[in-house]
């Protein structure tokens, strides 16, 4: 005896989890059942479709969630192999975890192409806006055509997905609704809706220019989006036309690209004095503290000074008017360099750091110390001035200054009063920042350090026009 079992659109693993109860718990074999699901035509041979009486039977846990995805697989004998494995089980309890099974290898192979489908339209549904004016919920519709039965499987996920709008989306086959958070199912055929918008042309724009052929990967692409999904998307029929002109874009992008100098070249441009730094430091971003401060702040003084003094960075008032070493640092500095023999105006003084890093606190503007890539980065400007004045011997003040003019971060104060070399190879004495006296509990010896630091250097000085004299 043939047995026939009909199966609704929806609710299919419902009836066929009952239907197949009923035909395993009275041991009818699988060749004597033809399992004929909503759409299908009927068997020329007929067969009955009163089933016998349903009897208690028991499965493994992991069957019931196997059999869901399976019984919304279109492959062609996809039911009937579920219930032969159904048969199974109740004599093989470890079956479903037997990888080796031809029959469980071939469910889960459906299995794993159900759920590739799932994904697929979790990511490629594109619902439209339709909101009618004066609406209290937003509403929106789409269009999807997915391979297999997944409406009743992915439903949910929708409706906790975009559970604050109304919405519908339309397969070929069901209707999904969703209506202030409430799913309803309809098994409707539908024609594939137009859903074309305004904003889609600018998508369209949008999309061609921002495709570049240079990272094509066609092969990654379709296995990501299948050429079965372009269709749902607006700029599918650019893709085509894109990928074929990519190879002639990519050759002529090489074309036009600017051709970059060699290493040594490089380094040596790096190093020209700028024509007009001055003005180029007021719009400098090779780092970030430009965007913060007021303004840049560059050196002051002769420009064939002998010597030149470099501070660390500009302070709260010169960042304000624009000059170096007028805050409170800035007049320690004055006093302590005219007790050295020292005169301001004969001496160029500037910053390794062009401008003010600090952070707010309440009205006021806390002094940070920059960084190692701050300091690189600034280097360009300071280089421009040392270019510019070509002094005979350089003071650094401060460890910001001494790693800006020797490359050198070590510690500071092991290093005060001694001579180094600048990395052009000019003199570079070595010695403490003014803001450090005043920081500091105890600064009589360090204002007595810096004080004769610059007297050795005021020393130097003349001892090296002496020697051209001579």
């Amino acid at each position: 005896m043939i047995y026939r079992v009909e199966l609704p659109r929806l609710g299919t693993f419902d009836a066929w989890r009952s239907a197949a109860r009923a035909l395993a718990s009275n041991d009818v074999p699988a060749d004597a059942i033809e399992w004929q699901r909503e759409g299908e035509a009927p068997s020329l041979f007929g067969g009955s479709t009163t089933l016998p009486a349903a009897r208690q039977i028991t499965v493994p846990k992991a069957f019931v969630p196997l059999a869901k995805l399976i019984c919304s697989s279109r492959a062609s004998g996809a039911l009937d192999l579920l219930y032969r494995v159904l048969l199974r089980c109740r004599n093989e309890p470890q079956l479903l975890g037997n990888r080796a099974d031809a029959q469980m290898q071939q469910l889960e192979a459906w299995a794993k192409n159900i759920r590739r489908d799932m994904h697929k339209m979790k990511a490629f549904v594109r619902f439209r806006d339709v909101t009618p004016h004066g609406a209290n919920r937003r509403q929106f519709i789409s269009w999807f055509e997915p391979d297999h039965r997944i409406e009743e499987l992915i439903g949910s996920f929708f409706t906790r997905r975009f559970g604050d709008m109304d919405w519908v989306i339309v397969t070929p086959e069901v209707t999904m609704r969703c209506e202030v958070g409430t799913l309803t199912l309809e098994a409707v055929v539908s024609e594939r809706l137009d859903l074309s918008d305004e904003t889609e042309e600018l998508w369209r724009t949008y999309y061609a220019n921002i495709f570049n052929p240079a990272r094509l990967k066609i092969k990654a692409m379709q296995s990501e989006m299948p050429k079965k999904y372009w269709k749902n998307l607006p700029e599918a029929d650019l893709i085509p036309d894109l990928i074929a002109g990519a190879q002639a874009r990519v050759a002529q992008m090489q074309r036009e690209a600017p051709r970059l100098p060699s290493p040594r070249s490089q380094r040596i441009l790096e190093r020209l004095p700028a024509r007009a730094p001055i003005d180029e430091v007021h719009s400098c971003t090779r780092c970030p503290i430009g965007a913060k401060a007021t303004q840049a702040v560059m050196g002051k003084g002769p420009k064939d000074a002998p010597l030149m003094i470099v501070g660390e960075q500009p302070g709260d008032r010169e960042d304000l008017t624009g000059q170096p070493f007028v805050g409170p640092a800035g007049q320690l500095f004055d006093d302590i360099a005219a007790a050295a023999g020292l005169v301001r105006d004969a001496v160029y003084v500037t910053n390794a750091v062009k401008h003010f890093k600090y952070i707010p606190r309440g009205k006021r503007r806390i002094h940070q110390s920059p960084n190692r890539s701050e300091i690189t980065a600034c280097r360009y400007w300071l280089d421009q001035e040392i270019a510019q004045v070509q002094p005979m011997l350089i003071v650094a003040m401060g460890s910001a200054a001494a790693q800006a003019l020797t490359g050198n971060s070590a510690a500071l104060m092991a290093r005060c009063g001694r001579v180094e070399q600048s990395l052009e190879g000019l003199p570079v004495l070595i010695t403490l920042h003014p803001a450090a006296i005043l920081r500091s509990d105890t600064p009589a010896p360090l204002r007595a350090q810096l004080q004769a630091d610059l007297q050795r250097a005021s020393e130097m000085l003349i001892a090296a026009a002496a020697r051209t004299a001579g």
